[in-house]
């Protein structure tokens, strides 16, 4: 290693969209010849390795195991794992990592050779900056929100005790915003998001910990560009009164060995054949993450909604956690009236059947991660929001019109099948969704300007050797 390498420690949450981008990030650093260590539990290590075979031997694991805790299943390593009321106790498991990642510290700063140089941590870590303060180094949060979202959840002070104290206060675009915007929550996503201003298992609310850390942070870096967050950003750092810098949207590679994986292998459709002999453009891929999942009512609305719309759909279902295997979640005889047109699988190579010539829309829960894997191919968007940062994405997608988001209830997030039919129509067949669909294929441009992104990571690599602290 040269001189001016660093040695960069790299700690994200327990959640596969955050986990995944910090590999990407850990990735563009490793191929600009720093050194990694990337710290997450066992299980979750294993995984990564599955999904990323082929790292640089510059990116190291660092495997700590998690503490057992109270509620908390003994297999249970990211939020993936658990059902949504169960992941404080994964917060109060994973504050339980705070001895032994002091311990590394202490005996990676012991040689001068092991020595970090940086941390850059998520937004769960409020022990992590005192532990790096006492051995003097420098931390700084990478966002995996959006700036338009950190934005709208406000400057620190907001976060520790601000003027919203009611539900309504977070459905119109806050006050320090001072240009036009459409991005807030509907009610009934409102409702869901106040749940990080409680005080949970763990004994800390997540405003809390995003306080912390975006407090003991020498600046702050967001996933995030210029070309499309320009003026979002800039508000940014002046509501954290600090820099902000994007490093890009960080978009997946394909891998070859992950692409080239079948779904018969583990006794599914061959998902890429039927693909391959529908027309171009025309199958409206549907899916919700690892993570996101709507109620049996819900599914059942929407699937309703795909057989009388009679778009052609391939659709990446996962069961809701906490279902049985034998509990039957689509309605009574649905796969049957349409196979003609459809299919419904649990696991698809997602970005393989994205880049396919005859997927033409995406269904999405709006996930950022899912959102630009998508636009690396241009499909217009049907959104379906569920919860956290996913409704403000939505409202971003739609002022940009890429994008339809299919009506709901305000109060109670309900929505119709007959809604569900026809946002699939507008946007994947009539004439009305033209605009967007050419849209889409323009907004490909940005999401796939990697001249663009490499030189976030050039500016951001420049920032921390000139923050680097000489010890």
């Amino acid at each position: 290693m040269s001189g001016d390498s660093l040695h960069i420690l790299v700690f994200p949450w327990l959640a596969f969209g955050h986990m995944l981008p910090f590999l990407e990030l850990s990735k563009s650093l490793a191929k600009r010849g720093h050194r990694i260590t990337y710290i997450s539990t066992p299980r979750n290590i294993q995984r990564l390795r599955q999904f990323q075979p082929n790292l640089s031997p510059l990116i190291h694991f660092l495997s700590i195991p998690l503490p057992s805790v109270e509620h908390l299943p003994e297999t249970a390593e990211s939020t993936r794992d658990v059902p949504s009321e169960k992941v404080q106790y994964l917060k109060k498991a994973f504050d339980g990592l705070e001895a032994p990642v002091s311990a590394f510290f202490k005996s990676a700063c012991a040689d001068k050779s092991s020595r970090p140089d940086w941390v850059i941590m998520d937004f769960a870590h409020h022990w992590v900056p005192k532990i790096a303060e006492e051995y003097h180094v420098p931390c700084t949060f990478f966002s995996v929100l959006i700036s338009p979202s950190l934005v709208f959840m406000g400057p620190c002070s907001e976060l520790l005790g601000g003027y919203r104290t009611s539900v309504e206060n977070f459905t119109v675009p806050p006050k320090w915003v001072p240009f036009p915007s459409n991005v807030a929550y509907r009610l009934h996503e409102a409702r869901g998001f106040l749940g990080v201003f409680d005080r949970n298992a763990s004994g800390i609310t997540d405003i809390e910990r995003l306080a912390s850390v975006v407090n003991a942070s020498k600046f702050v870096c967001s996933r995030s560009c210029h070309n499309l967050e320009s003026k979002w950003l800039s508000l940014l750092s002046k509501l954290y009164e600090k820099e902000v810098m994007p490093i890009g949207y960080l978009p997946p590679s394909i891998d070859k060995s992950q692409s080239e994986k079948s779904s018969k292998a583990a006794g599914e459709l061959d998902v890429m054949d039927w693909l391959d002999q529908q027309p171009v453009e025309s199958v409206l891929y549907i899916a919700f993450g690892s993570e996101a999942c709507l109620s049996i009512e819900l599914i059942h609305e929407l699937a309703l909604g795909i057989e009388v719309s009679k778009v052609r759909f391939l659709w990446a279902f996962r069961k809701p956690k906490g279902i049985s295997d034998d509990t039957r979640i689509l309605p009574e005889g649905f796969e049957e009236r349409t196979r003609d047109i459809g299919i419904v699988t649990a696991w698809v190579p997602q970005m393989k059947v994205l880049a396919h010539a005859s997927v033409g829309g995406f269904l999405t829960h709006c996930g950022w991660s899912s959102i630009v894997e998508n636009f690396q191919f241009g499909h217009p968007l049907v959104l379906l929001p569920i919860f956290i940062d996913q409704g403000l994405n939505a409202r971003m997608l739609e002022d940009k019109n890429i994008a339809v988001a299919i009506p709901r209830d305000e109060e109670t997030g309900d929505f119709s099948r007959e809604d569900v039919a026809k946002v699939f129509r507008i946007v994947m067949e009539e004439e009305k969704g033209k605009e967007i669909r050419h849209n889409a294929k323009l907004l490909k441009k940005v999401f796939m300007d990697l001249a663009s992104y490499e030189n976030h990571i050039d500016e951001f690599v420049e920032k921390l050797k000139k923050f680097k602290l000489d010890v």
